[in-house]
């Protein structure tokens, strides 16, 4: 009955139309069955009044339970999503006519536009294409692809390849992040503002008609100008543009390759679509002299439908010039990102600018609701400022296979929701931390744009926005009602390189200006949260570190000096439980265990508390303490050095699928420096403590004080492989290491990139050192320094020392490395004079240098009764002096001679070779039990398996009898 009578009332109601008031004359009403007006049965067929009774036979034949309709889990998540916003605190929305005007700008330089079919079906080196990868990820979703293109199978669709060429292109593209997808997204809004103006201006007949039916019977009539439909799409492109800044698009244009062709497909598939570009012309000097030089414009550009003479002729696509304007000189002085939004941020309009990377996507249900987010803008949230920032939270949609990607997306949607909550109230310290965020256009534009893009300082331009809006007394909030589709990274390197930026960008902010003034401006309580929430983070994880360095070089001095002996054996000391167990109790913290409380928190509010215990019992299965432990050493290394010497740059992660094996020389190049040398610099910190302190410590004091410390040792040495999938399968253990001796054995030179040779890696490993300053230099030596503590103090603990504490023997120490160095450099010449053109020769010095060395050694074990314990200690002493040698010759290497380079570079080769042997040959021990790849495989990819997909055959590849694509 009530459903009746809201119907009743909703025909009544005029939409657009003359408003009656009071009671209608008799003779003026509908009656039910004369002749104007009359039921008419059957109906007349109608496209409208046929989707609704398709809609109302489905919902009476499909037997499926409703918690499973839609049987899509991303469909369900939307609706779920769009339904449960609509109870918040939502502002009031006006008419389309009265709303305000805003503008969408998408940055993008090279990246995939629309994959090509060649591209989706070539297979990589583990034998799997992203159209295969695609099939196994959203096995529905390509049910469907196949249904509506009437092909049963994926053969029958091969056979119509040339028909649905564009289609597969498409369907392969909207699920990769790409700029097709972000275009499609973002141009929702378009198609939402139409729709919401038809409901404004629509009379009763045109809305019994629907929406669908006047968009088809008014194409013709749209072209004339005073059909309804053209009054929509007038409305809509006034309240609307999409700027998408192609800073690349005049050089890819005039190259003729495939992403300008695909830019210009957007284009014409979305008219109201405009490119920005920088366009680079050469042109003759005004002035008479005949010079040519290079004339820089900023151009704005639409698509464009030229017929040629003959109508007989195809339609041509081209693009046409709206704007152009003549720049003083190269646009592109800073950071690239940032100068590209600036170069376009002229040809945007309106009062709202939203600023969208091109890894990011829409929905029709979310941009919806942009009319309600805009009128934000018209309340002062705090009481005393209008919003300069309007922030919306993001949904990662990258994050259902992997357990890396599953851990990224709880760890972003934690930050991106329950985080910059809490920084915009009651903190009121948010920032701008990228994108989609909306930003008052003319409060920007007048004080000096969206984002700040000097180079190096503005690394991470983003936050300098929401700092440069703060500092000039704007007000940032942030939103919930609304969200984004955004892509994050999918693989431990992906990830890595990100956090690395990030880390890089993080110490430019602290060096920087903003924050020294903010910190100023704030009051006492903002000043600590806005540090806290910044570069407070950065700083405190290196702090945690650095107290691990200090407790273990700490007790490696109070064992070293027989002081920890003395304490542990004395009456006073012994009974010390409780600082075992307060030292223990700081593991929790170290496991990485509390960065996934936020996470805990997120998935409480908005699944359910037992969900989130359940995803949190789930994640620490997957080792997720082992991911963010790992975390914890990039965020430090980049962070540290960016502070120490500057530097920091910008490294494209890359957004493609990454389901397959990294070598073991990528992840060494990857991780050498920034975890294993620190890894395995921590584990003899601690293989010392437990030779020197075993005769006197018990066993379950030291693993009590330890345990997190070895945990982190591990972490760092090891996880890179263990989050590499089919990293202990054999076969690829084989190849790895043909692929790692090639790379360590080449020799580097102008023109050789440091994926091919170690010696161009090495070299690229040291720029940061050549851009420092003295401060920069001094520190690398100091901190050098700490490798002679192991040497100076582990020589007085052999058997052959123990009685005597002279100096001599430190000194005798220093001899023995300098005859090692002698040794090497002598086989370093051998081997330029001799290995070419007198092989013998060169074995025979060989040889008795191993000879000589073996006869030292037996001669010091039979005289003065040397332990294989003090072969051992001796190894642990020299190794780490070497290794303070080789950093204090890279710190000094403007005054190192040139004939000592090469020594230099030889004695760093052989530590870098025996590293990798450290690391590689407990893998390759492991890669010999089958079960060790079927656990890691399970680990990576529990979030598929509980869904059912296939990742072995993702993993394994297709199969061999696949049939290939018909020419």
């Amino acid at each position: 009955m009530r459903l009746g009578v809201f119907i009743c009332s909703y025909l009544d109601s005029n939409h657009g139309g003359q408003r009656h008031e009071g009671i209608t004359p008799l003779e003026q009403q509908v009656q039910l069955f004369a002749k104007i007006g009359a039921i008419k049965f059957p109906l007349p067929e109608s496209n409208a009044w046929m989707e609704k009774m398709k809609r109302l036979h489905l919902l009476f034949t499909v037997k499926e339970s409703a918690m499973d309709v839609p049987s899509n889990l991303d469909a369900r998540r939307r609706i779920s999503f769009f339904c449960n916003s609509l109870f918040m605190n939502i502002p009031n929305a006006p008419k389309v006519r009265n709303m305000l005007s805003f503008s969408v700008l998408t940055p993008y330089y090279t990246e995939d536009v629309l994959f090509s079919l060649k591209g989706i079906e070539e297979p990589n080196e583990d034998g799997v294409s992203i159209l295969f990868y695609l099939q196994k990820i959203y096995p529905d979703e390509w049910t469907n692809f196949l249904e509506r293109n009437n092909c049963k199978t994926e053969e029958e669709l091969r056979e119509r390849y040339d028909d649905l060429e564009e289609e597969l292109r498409l369907w392969a593209s909207y699920r990769g992040q790409t700029l097709t997808r972000t275009v499609r997204g973002m141009m929702y809004y378009r198609k939402a503002l139409e729709l919401q103006a038809f409901l404004d201006m629509a009379k009763d007949e045109d809305l019994m008609e629907g929406y669908k039916a006047i968009e088809l019977t008014s194409e013709e009539n749209s072209k004339v100008g005073r059909s309804l439909w053209a009054q929509c799409q007038a409305v809509a492109d006034m309240k609307f543009t999409y700027v998408v800044s192609c800073q690349q698009y005049g050089i890819q244009k005039r190259s003729g390759k495939h992403q300008a062709q695909d830019i210009l497909r957007l284009m014409t598939t979305y008219p109201s679509l405009r490119v920005a570009y920088i366009d680079e012309v050469e042109e003759t000097s005004s002035d008479g002299s005949k010079k040519k030089g290079n004339v820089y414009y900023s151009s704005l550009v639409k698509a464009a439908l030229v017929k040629a003479g003959d109508s007989t002729e195809p339609v041509q696509n081209l693009d046409q010039v709206i704007y152009r304007i003549k720049l003083p000189g190269p646009a592109i002085l800073g950071e690239g990102k940032p100068e590209n939004q600036n170069h376009a941020i002229i040809f945007t309009r309106g009062e709202g600018l939203q600023t969208i990377d091109m890894n990011q996507e829409h929905y029709l249900e979310e941009a919806l609701k942009m009319r309600n987010l805009l009128q934000e803008f018209l309340k002062k949230h705090d009481g005393v400022r209008y919003p300069s920032i309007l922030g919306v939270r993001e949904h990662i949609f990258t994050g259902s296979v992997s357990s890396l990607a599953w851990f990224m997306s709880n760890q972003e949607t934690s930050f991106v929701t329950i985080g910059q909550r809490v920084l915009a109230n009651p903190l009121r310290v948010r920032f701008h931390y990228g994108h989609p965020d909306v930003f008052d256009r003319l409060f920007h534009l007048t004080r000096g744009g969206v984002c700040k893009a000097s180079k190096i300082i503005n690394l991470s331009e983003d936050i300098f926005a929401g700092f440069n809006s703060t500092l000039r007394e704007g007000n940032v909030t942030h939103h919930e009602y609304m969200q984004v589709g955004k892509g994050r990274d999918v693989g431990l390197n992906q990830i890595s390189l990100f956090e690395a930026k990030i880390a890089n960008g993080n110490g430019e902010q602290t060096l920087s200006r903003d924050i020294y003034r903010l910190g100023h401006r704030f009051d006492f309580f903002r000043m600590l949260s806005c540090y806290f929430t910044t570069v407070g983070f950065y700083f405190s994880t290196m702090v945690t570190v650095w107290t691990v360095y200090v407790f273990l070089y700490g007790r490696l001095y109070l064992v070293l000096s027989g002081l920890d002996k003395f304490l542990s054996t004395s009456q006073r000391f012994v009974h010390n439980e409780p600082l075992q167990v307060a030292l223990a109790s700081q593991s929790f913290v170290q496991l990485g265990i509390l960065m996934a409380l936020p996470m805990v928190m997120e998935i409480g509010l908005e699944r359910g508390f037992r969900t989130a215990l359940t995803d949190f019992i789930l994640m620490q299965l997957q080792l997720a303490s082992v991911f963010f432990t790992f975390s914890l050493g990039t965020k430090t290394h980049y962070y540290g050095r960016t502070l120490l010497h500057g530097g920091a740059e910008y490294r494209a992660t890359g957004r493609g699928f990454v389901v397959f094996h990294a070598k073991f020389a990528d992840n060494y190049r990857l991780y050498s420096r920034s975890h294993f040398v620190k890894g395995l610099e921590l584990m003899i910190l601690l293989v010392v403590y437990e030779i020197l302190a075993s005769s006197y410590r018990g066993t379950v004091a030291y693993i009590f004080i330890t345990a997190s410390m070895w945990f982190m040792v591990g972490t760092w040495l090891f996880a890179p492989f263990l989050f590499n999938p089919s990293g202990f399968e054999w076969q690829k253990i084989v190849d790895d290491w043909a692929d790692w001796n090639k790379w360590i054995s080449n020799s580097g030179g102008i023109g050789v990139s440091p994926e091919k040779s170690w010696e161009s890696w090495w070299e690229m490993e040291q720029e940061h050192l050549r851009y420092t300053g003295k401060r920069g230099i001094i520190a690398e030596i100091v901190l050098a320094l700490r490798f002679f503590f192991y040497q100076y103090g582990l020589v007085y603990q052999l058997s052959i020392t123990e009685h005597t504490q002279s100096v001599l023997v430190y000194g005798v120490s220093w001899l023995v490395i300098f005859a090692i160095l002698l040794v090497m450099k002598a086989v370093s010449l051998g081997r330029k004079k001799f290995s070419a053109e007198f092989q013998l020769v060169y074995r025979l010095i060989k040889g008795l240098i191993f000879i000589t060395f073996l006869s030292i050694l037996i001669i010091l074990i039979t005289i003065p009764h040397m332990t294989v314990r003090d072969i051992f200690v001796s190894i642990l002493a020299f190794m780490p002096t070497g290794w303070g040698l080789l950093l204090i010759a890279q710190a000094c290497k403007p005054v190192v001679p040139t004939s000592l380079w090469g020594s230099v570079k030889a004695l760093a080769r052989g530590y870098e070779i025996i590293m990798g042997l450290l690391l590689f040959t407990p893998i390759a021990f492991l890669a010999w039990f089958p079960f060790v790849s079927e656990f890691q495989t399970r680990m990576l990819f529990n979030q598929a398996f509980s869904r059912g997909l296939q990742i072995s055959r993702i993993l394994g590849g297709p199969k061999k009898d696949q049939p290939s694509k018909k020419k």
